[in-house]
């Protein structure tokens, strides 16, 4: 099951408080203080596992809690320190402060990020000792933890994304290059949450790219299921954005192109900006070929040049290489000697 957003609360642990103790012993009633100082609290820390791709550990459990240190003891004895909370994230995931909105931390691949700071131990009265204070009684009780209700939500981190209107061919595009198996069936919203999938150009290039569940008119205002995922194509380095050539409810591939453009840039203009590749998808079905789809296509959009369209049949093979090579120029872009990328 994939979950992409989680409201938790973290609680640090309390520092161990300082003890009041005196040394005693036979022939020496009066000894010196020897109240030792209470251990630290632990700390709630978050780390990013690469072998996480969901939230779901934090929808059944909603209370994280590190461990109290120990007060300190008689004879010099220390509380010991209790040890960090650590509780494990996708990498991509946001962390925000749930009452303020704050942006805490964002946990990518290889952070440690405290997010709940754990109490300072209490001083013991041995601390107070001195040559004018030999017989100190004060002490400190430890500090509290930090207690915070935080707000989880997962954006997922890819090369590509697979974007486009419902039942455009971006599962069965998946499941092409890769071995994930998403959801594919003859009827719209077949896949309910965003797939990731390895493709290997060679031995070694690899492409992760990320199967965004189709997204509808009005979906940067909540409509169908594309607002609760198109954050996670903000992260993707190129969309690659499929049309069905054979048309559907939405119109001609241009109409289809234009409704999920206008999307983009009413969710974030950022977004709208980012490279783009655009696909033809499903020519096998086309009656006048390829080639006049893609030629009706560039015209009714009025594309330049340098805007590529790559025509692509996930069920026989065709431009699938073509669509990989591309994307991959486009994710890692070949340097000239002066700079320039090319």
């Amino acid at each position: 099951m994939f979950v992409d957003q989680a409201i938790i609360t973290v609680q640090a642990g309390n520092g161990g408080d300082g003890c009041l103790s005196f040394y005693r012993a036979k022939y020496l009633p009066k000894g010196g203080p020897d109240g030792g100082d209470g251990g630290n609290g632990g700390s709630v820390i978050a780390e990013a596992d690469p072998h996480t791709s969901t939230l779901l550990d934090f929808r059944g459990t909603h209370h994280w809690t590190a461990r109290n240190g120990e007060p300190g003891r008689g004879s010099q004895q220390y509380g010991a320190y209790a040890d960090d909370l650590v509780i494990r994230v996708p990498p991509g995931t946001l962390i925000y402060n749930d009452s303020s909105g704050e942006l805490v931390a964002d946990v990518n691949a290889g952070d440690r990020v405290v997010i709940a700071k754990g109490g300072k131990g209490g001083f013991g009265n041995e601390h107070y000792k001195s040559s004018t204070n030999q017989a100190p009684r004060n002490t400190t009780q430890g500090v509290p933890g930090e207690r915070k209700q935080i707000r989880l939500e997962l954006k997922l981190i890819a090369d590509a994304g697979f974007i486009g209107l419902p039942n455009a061919g971006k599962s069965t595009l998946l499941s092409t290059i890769s071995k994930a198996r998403p959801k594919i069936a003859d009827y719209p919203f077949t896949t309910l949450s965003p797939q990731l999938g390895i493709a290997e150009l060679d031995s070694g290039r690899r492409l992760v790219c990320a199967d965004i569940p189709g997204l509808i008119e009005g979906a940067a205002e909540g409509a169908g299921l594309g607002h609760d995922f198109l954050r996670h194509i903000e992260r993707t380095r190129v969309l690659v954005h499929l049309l069905d050539s054979t048309g559907g409810p939405a119109g001609t591939p241009a109409e289809c192109y234009k409704v999920i453009r206008k999307e983009l840039a009413d969710y974030s203009q950022e977004l709208a900006e980012k490279p783009e590749l655009i696909v033809l998808s499903k020519t096998d079905l086309v009656l006048d070929g390829p080639d006049q789809a893609v030629r009706d296509l560039r015209s009714e959009l009025r594309l330049g040049h340098d805007a590529q369209v790559i025509p692509v049949s996930s069920a026989v093979g065709d431009g699938v290489r073509e669509l990989l090579e591309a994307t991959w120029a486009v994710v890692h872009p070949v340097e000239d000697p002066k700079g320039w990328s090319v």
